[in-house]
């Protein structure tokens, strides 16, 4: 099959040709007839599935055809909406839009936060067909009154499961409420939660439903192993794996924005170029740092989750989880930026004795044991005791900082957490195995 098969005109195939793709993916292969066909469609994939093009080559298409009109008097309107969790997906995503439409009398803005908002104003005061936003940003233009929704053909709701672990939910609603009733809308998550089956069922009317891989699975072509290493150990581990595999172009996952600034400093210190993207850093450093990591010119790219995201590096061959994440299903998220477009990567994880639990739920999630590898020299001390990860490092739900509405009838009366016996350390499932692998030598 090709991409030619789908009816796409003839300018948008030979903007795909030129990006050289040939091929369509399996959820291209399904969700652009269903986005063709003007129905609603609520799609499950992960990340490097290509499900970018899968709805921004079908958008171009039905907007650019001439039976398909916005009003015939004033201003042209905004006709297509993408809104996204954060700014780096934003620009991914309307950079897709922008080189798959080069050939279309077809304009598209990006509309982000942590940037001067008089451009954006400015800009929309022109011809903007396709705009790809994230909520808060685009509210704040609603308020200022600088923008209308009111002629939206097709919502695009892109990683869905991220805006609603954010906060976004009531953002969400306003802007819901702002558009036409009658509109197409295409909804795509990494995950089926209870949370994105109720705004589905609030959202779709009797959409095409389409799940490209299983939930929550990991590809084949990414190799998984752990590393046991004391939490005091980790930065040295790491700055060692990089100098003496000669990793070249490293996506390094840690909790925290302040534990991400500690880490580069660690590494610049080792002569490792590395830099940090995270919330507290500008939008023009981000975007910079980002740059640099995807065009070969930085070594270390340092990230907390949510600025991950947007991370689109075809051929990335190292992901390296510096600490786990809280919520296992961001173990799939993350090592999702390597083993993308059938290349091949290595999936890292450098694991103490306070991470295990986490440990133990990924491995449930993704149903499969994550080899272990204890590195010489680095070997975990069997008398250091596990401690709670506080402070961003476990216990909150993902994004619970950034949530602007607590769900309702939530309540403190939360039972205490059950305290660890003293010395219970890595006396637990996924210790042991730790430890025999040890003794056995190394990887299985």
């Amino acid at each position: 099959m090709s991409f030619s098969t789908f009816g796409l005109s003839d300018e948008i195939i030979r903007a795909v040709t030129e990006r050289g793709y040939t091929v369509p993916t399996p959820i291209q292969t399904r969700a652009i007839p269903a986005v063709l066909a003007g129905g609603d469609l609520l799609a499950g994939a992960q990340t490097g599935t290509g499900k970018t093009a899968g709805f921004t080559l079908p958008i171009l298409h039905r907007l650019s055809d001439k039976s398909i009109k916005g009003p015939s008097s004033g201003r042209p309107p905004i006709r297509a909406l993408i809104l996204v969790p954060t700014r780096e997906l934003a620009a991914q995503v309307e950079e897709s839009v922008r080189g798959y439409g080069k050939y279309l009398k077809l304009s598209s803005m990006i509309m982000i936060g942590g940037v001067n908002i008089n451009p954006q104003i400015t800009r929309l005061k022109s011809r903007v067909d396709i705009l790809v936003a994230t909520p808060g940003r685009l509210l704040d233009h609603v308020q200022q009154k600088t923008l209308s929704l009111s002629h939206i053909e097709i919502l695009v709701l892109d990683e869905a499961d991220r805006m609603l672990d954010m906060g976004f939910i009531r953002d969400i609603k306003k802007i819901l409420a702002l558009l036409p009733k009658q509109r197409q809308n295409l909804l795509f998550s990494a995950t089926f939660s209870d949370g994105i089956q109720a705004l589905a069922d609030n959202l779709l009317n009797k959409p095409v439903m389409i799940e490209v891989a299983r939930r929550n699975a990991t590809t084949d072509k990414v190799t998984h192993v752990v590393h046991p290493v004391d939490r005091d150990r980790k930065k040295e581990l790491l700055a060692h794996l990089i100098k003496q595999h000669r990793w070249l172009q490293v996506l390094v996952f840690t909790r925290t924005k302040h534990g991400a600034n500690k880490l580069v400093e660690f590494l610049l210190a080792n002569n490792i170029p590395a830099l940090a993207i995270h919330g507290n850093k500008s939008q023009s450093a981000r975007t910079l740092a980002l740059a640099k990591f995807k065009t070969g010119g930085l070594q270390v790219l340092v990230a907390t989750d949510i600025a991950a995201r947007g991370i689109d590096i075809s051929e990335l061959p190292h992901v390296v989880n510096f600490e786990l994440p809280n919520v296992a299903e961001d173990y799939v998220h993350r090592i999702g930026r390597t083993g993308r477009a059938g290349s091949e990567g290595d999936a890292v994880s450098l694991v103490c004795v306070d991470e295990t639990k986490l440990l133990t739920a990924i491995e449930k999630l993704i149903k499969r044991e994550i080899p272990s590898q204890v590195i010489a020299g680095f070997e975990p001390d069997p008398r250091i005791k596990a401690e709670p990860i506080k402070n961003g490092r476990g216990g909150e739900p993902r994004g619970a900082i950034h949530s602007r509405n607590p769900p309702k009838n939530q309540t403190n009366n939360k039972k205490p957490a059950t305290k660890k016996p003293a010395g219970a350390g890595f006396a637990h499932p996924a210790a042991h195995r730790f430890a025999e692998r040890r003794r056995a030598g190394g990887r299985i």
